[in-house]
């Protein structure tokens, strides 16, 4: 009788730990919005001294005297009657020798303990030594992460990017979710626009807890378990998305106490097993672009996360758990930025040639050019509509795709500073004007968040010049950018 009452508690048990481990998904965004993500510079540095004691040498055991036959004490005393009678003198000395051995054998085993002994307090010593040694080098390397910690809340408050990254990872590692969350993301920040930039890893749909009651049938003395449904489950896995996908964003922003983050793109990014092939396939199911202002104006206390994102125009599969891959809005370059393929333009250009710098009728043909080689594998074909001395050019390209083709604009900016959001609304007038299906807009530079909050929810592809490069080496070609550079040849040119 109370082994059944201590199933039935332990069911209960499992039963509550079950609705539990769902309700922490269902409210993931709501644990987060009342904690503190400043990061406290002081409590990550160890102030501590090292007040162990290097231990002290120990007091060996002595070992006596070896005792030597030539000793006094080992020399018989012979009489007068020894001299007489042989067999006397004989037995004394046989009993100094039998003495001497007793206590030369007693001497030797006395020798041998404290020989044991000694060598055992020696590495004692020695282990205790390792040990305070190791802890004093432990303390010492903590002492030098202080003075890391300095230099990097020094360079975070000066706002440089690689200072501003770890701050953001730090934040976002120190962020409290179940255990089989991977915790694992890469970010990107770029200094002219503000923009940061959050690949970050989502659980996959078979990872979150499905049990959601568990019983104990007495009369057969077994236990029964329920399952959430397939349907209940791809819910829940899509709202814990949105959630994820907000509360990043929000962590972000709390912490921003040098106001370096204007915008931050968040692309979700899922590992699984594909049950077709077997295979780990990556893609990304989720990407928002969210300002700052107009983010931290949403109450994210009462919102449904799901409107919340659309409301920000982010992009993604109506069901996140088919784990469709999308076309993030801006992807971290996970290669060299500065360097792809040439082209067949002019013979002069090389691998070190600089695109941002190049004469602006070559840089039309270039445009021209690759664009060509993009859509002619649909049968497409490129044609420059207008040249200008302006750093930018047109090209309308006639895509004869039934489903996603038409006309598409192509305008280029062969731009050395960040592009702002008049470019953009030039490109969507013209693609309004001309009638086309779309608008491809290509730069050398990078864009402002204006500028992508714009393209929001238009039929409008901003490429920056991470992306050109890009594109080139997808067609087998090699060059470079460099802003720098360039804007020091161009200045050269205008003298």
């Amino acid at each position: 009788m109370e082994n059944r009452q201590l199933k039935t508690k332990l069911a209960i048990e499992q039963t509550k730990e079950a609705t539990e481990a769902i309700k922490e998904i269902e409210v993931i965004l709501k644990h987060a919005l009342n904690k503190n993500y400043t990061i406290e510079w002081e409590a990550l540095k160890n102030e501590s001294k090292f007040l162990k004691q290097k231990p002290q040498l120990p007091e060996l055991l002595e070992i006596s005297k070896l005792p030597k036959r030539t000793n006094q004490y080992y020399q018989p005393k012979f009489e007068f009657l020894d001299k007489i009678f042989p067999s006397r003198k004989q037995e004394k000395i046989d009993r100094a020798e039998r003495l001497f051995k007793i206590n030369y054998n007693e001497w030797l085993e006395a020798k041998e303990e404290i020989t044991k002994k000694n060598e055992e307090l020696q590495k004692l010593y020695q282990d205790k030594l390792k040990l305070w040694e190791k802890e004093e080098r432990e303390f010492l390397e903590k002492q030098k992460r202080n003075i890391e910690i300095y230099r990097i809340k020094e360079q975070y408050f000066e706002k440089q990017p690689h200072a501003l990254i770890k701050y953001c990872k730090y934040v976002l590692s120190t962020s409290d979710y179940p255990y089989y969350f991977p915790q694992e993301f890469d970010l990107d920040y770029n200094p002219e626009t503000k923009i940061m930039i959050v690949d970050y890893s989502l659980p996959p749909i078979d990872a979150l807890p499905r049990l959601k009651e568990v019983k104990y049938i007495k009369t057969r003395d077994e236990f029964s378990e329920s399952f959430l449904a397939d349907s209940t489950v791809n819910n829940l896995y899509d709202d814990l998305i949105y959630q994820i996908t907000l509360r990043t964003i929000h962590e972000l922003y709390e912490s921003d106490v040098v106001n370096a983050i204007d915008s931050i793109i968040f692309n979700g990014i899922v590992e699984s097993i594909d049950k077709a092939t077997g295979q780990t396939i990556t893609a990304c199911i989720v990407s928002v672009q969210a300002n700052k202002q107009e983010f931290l104006s949403i109450n994210l206390e009462h919102v449904d996360p799901k409107a919340c994102f659309k409301k920000l125009k982010g992009i993604g599969s109506s069901k996140l758990h088919s784990l469709t891959p999308i076309a993030p809005i801006l992807q971290i370059s996970r290669e060299d930025k500065r360097f792809v393929s040439s082209y067949q333009v002019v013979d002069e250009l090389g691998d070190t040639y600089n695109l941002a710098a190049m004469d602006w009728e070559d840089f039309e043909h270039l445009i021209r050019e690759l664009f060509e080689k993009e859509f002619s594998q649909s049968g497409g074909e490129v044609k420059v509509t207008r040249s200008s001395r302006d750093a930018g050019v047109d090209a309308v390209a006639f895509d004869p795709d039934p489903i996603r083709g038409g006309k598409i604009v192509i305008q280029a900016k062969r731009y050395t500073n960040t592009v702002g959001v008049s470019a953009v609304r030039d490109l969507f007038g013209t693609v309004m004007n001309e009638g086309a299906t779309k608008g491809i807009l290509v730069s050398t530079a990078d864009y402002g968040p204006d500028a992508y909050e714009f393209a929001k929810g238009k039929p409008l592809t901003l490429l920056n010049g991470s992306n050109l490069l890009h594109l080139l080496e997808k067609h087998g070609h090699k060059a470079k950018i460099d802003l720098k550079e360039a804007k020091q040849i161009l200045a050269e040119q205008e003298k």
